[in-house]
Parts: structure tokens; C-alpha cells; sequence
């Protein structure tokens, strides 16, 4: 399967990566081609799971914090907060217009 530009823009705003080189963009393509691959899997007769360690009880441990009180000097590394909050990308990853991604796949 091709990645066009679409895709790539698409990707990139869903998974919050940055695809800007060589190096992304053959990543993607590895992804691609190995998803691709377990299409031709027979799941014929295989019911779908809801965990991978259905088998097993899953126990919650209790969150107890040990060490910190640091939520300052944590506070310090976001680019953008909001209250004591990290603001998530994309707002703080600049990804690229679809004319600069054309241009960009059409030279790797």
C-alpha cells in the first residue's frame, strides 16, 4: 500500500509522530507492509479476546507515592500547561502543511 500524503497527514495527527524524514516515512512503510502481512492470517474460528492475559486475574495495586512532592519542578519541562496540566500535542508538535508533505515524500 502506497502512503500518500493524506495518510501521512492522517497518521501523524492520530499517533502525534513526526514523519518529516527518510528515516519516519521508511519506518511507516515497514509498519504498512508488516500489517499488511497479518491480513492473510485465518482467524476463521477464533474468538476475539478481550485481554491477551484473559487466563489470569489481573490484581490493582494500590498508588502509593514513595517519593516526589516535585509536581513544581516537573511543571517546569511542559511548553504549555493548563492548571497543573501538561498540554498534549499537536498543539506543541509543528507538523507540516500537505504541500510541504507531497514535496517532502516525492524526494524519499
Amino acid at each position: 500500500q502506497e502512503v500518500t500524503v493524506e495518510v501521512l497527514a492522517h497518521l501523524e495527527h492520530l499517533a502525534l509522530v513526526d514523519f518529516r524524514d527518510a528515516e519516519g516515512v521508511e519506518r511507516l512503510r515497514k509498519a504498512i507492509r508488516f500489517a499488511d502481512l497479518l491480513q492473510v492470517v485465518n482467524t476463521e474460528g477464533v474468538e476475539p479476546m478481550d485481554s491477551v492475559l484473559e487466563d489470569r486475574c489481573l490484581y490493582l495495586r494500590e498508588d502509593d507515592v514513595t517519593e516526589g512532592n516535585c509536581t513544581k519542578e516537573l511543571m517546569k519541562n511542559a511548553r504549555e500547561k493548563v492548571e497543573e496540566y501538561f498540554v498534549a500535542p499537536p498543539g506543541n508538535i509543528p507538523l507540516l502543511k500537505l504541500e510541504e508533505q507531497e514535496t517532502f515524500l516525492q524526494g524519499s
